[in-house]
């Protein structure tokens, strides 16, 4: 009797959407979850992808200073694929952070890793040409320093 139950749920067709856990994809999830996840990260279901997607892990290698605004990802020189401009923005910007800032087009730029003293944005260096000395401002566009003085 146990023996035939057996046979007919074998035989039976396997339910879609759910996975079987064995021990090589728990191992394989962990080694992923350590690599990606930090005290910044958690889970999140993606209905586009199907799967689970670690969100918030905000560690850019290209990353200048931690954000202002959020404190939690960090602001990095962004070129637009659509306009091919260059900007200033957050790296947890996909979490909701709307940190951003235009920046100069024609000139040469060297974004530094220093903080400016008012806003904490990060400061870049700029010239408009080979003859001309490199310059220092803040790449908030916002920033009280940027203002004229009157």
């Amino acid at each position: 009797m146990l023996l035939k139950q057996k046979l007919v749920q074998a035989l039976k067709p396997k339910k879609l959407g759910k996975i079987r856990v064995t021990k090589s994809k728990v191992t394989k999830l962990q080694t992923e979850m350590r690599q990606y996840y930090d005290a910044n990260s958690f889970l999140s279901w993606s209905a586009s992808k199907k799967k689970y997607v670690i969100l918030g892990s905000n560690e850019p290698k290209n990353g200048l200073v931690p954000c202002p605004s959020c404190k939690i990802g960090k602001l990095m020189v962004i070129r637009s694929r659509k306009t091919k401009k260059r900007f200033m923005g957050c790296s947890n910007y996909y979490n909701g952070c709307k940190a951003s800032s235009p920046m100069l087009q024609k000139a040469m730029i060297y974004a530094t890793k220093s903080a400016c003293p008012e806003c904490q944005w990060p400061m870049i260096l700029y010239r408009y040409s080979r003859k001309q000395k490199w310059l220092k401002q803040c790449a908030n566009y916002h920033c009280p320093t940027k203002k004229p003085k009157d």
